[in-house]
């Protein structure tokens, strides 16, 4: 039964989706952060494999479907980008100064950490960009010659960690402002973090799609800059 499973060619998107849906009525049931969906699928597929001794490659080449689908979903948050376009004209030097802000402060954080811990060049390029979603991230690391799954990891935890404490930061620091919110978890958390923008509300979730797009572009920019400087 395992090896049938395994040969199916559907076994890896499968598991995947099961194991977000889980996610997903455990988010609903308890209302709690810890419950991030993406988070507990990633625990509750890793699981699975473990416990039923399957390789990677065999989940992957089911799996990959879904991977097709990050480009045109990433695509996608130009949808509410669109609607709110005359807000965001009205604001667009609270955004480029915002956005900007969170690059610069995203490298320099990089930076600091590779040089507190000794970090090589190739480990410290790869944690470059940890802050923008995974579709260009990809691309930033392998351009820069970095390790291009851990920086999807990277990627991941960073959005994940954005998605479970956004809203309470934005609290703790008393940002109201639906704008300035926006900004903040598109820039810190890519796509997975505008997730929870969308269900701050509808100016949240436009301003953190273009905060994605905009912040992906400068952090190509600005990784090509500061990528020899360890």
């Amino acid at each position: 039964m395992n090896t049938i499973l395994q040969d199916s060619a559907f076994f890896g998107v499968t598991v995947s989706l099961l194991a977000y849906g889980a996610g997903n009525f455990l988010k609903r049931r308890f209302r709690l952060s810890i419950f991030n969906p993406l988070l507990i699928s990633i625990a509750a597929t890793m699981l699975l494999l473990r416990g039923g001794h399957i390789d990677y490659p065999t989940y992957k080449a089911g799996a990959s479907i879904l991977s097709w689908l990050l480009t045109p979903a990433t695509v996608c948050l130009a949808i509410p980008l669109y609607e709110k376009m005359d807000l965001l004209k009205q604001n667009w030097k609270a955004l480029v100064a915002g956005i900007g802000a969170g690059v610069i402060t995203s490298l320099i954080c990089v930076f600091t950490m590779a040089f507190i811990f000794h970090l090589n060049h190739t480990e410290y390029v790869t944690l470059l960009p940890k802050s923008i979603t995974t579709a260009i991230g990809i691309g930033v690391s392998e351009e820069l010659g970095g390790y291009v799954t851990i920086t999807v990891a990277v990627i991941i935890i960073t959005g994940i960690l954005g998605n479970m404490i956004a809203e309470a930061v934005c609290r703790i620091f008393r940002i109201h402002h639906p704008i300035a919110k926006g900004v903040a978890i598109g820039t810190a958390s890519h796509a997975i973090g505008t997730v929870k923008a969308m269900e701050l509300g509808k100016v949240e979730g436009s301003v953190s799609s273009l905060s994605i797009v905009v912040a992906g572009l400068l952090t190509v920019i600005g990784a090509s800059f500061v990528q020899n400087f360890i």
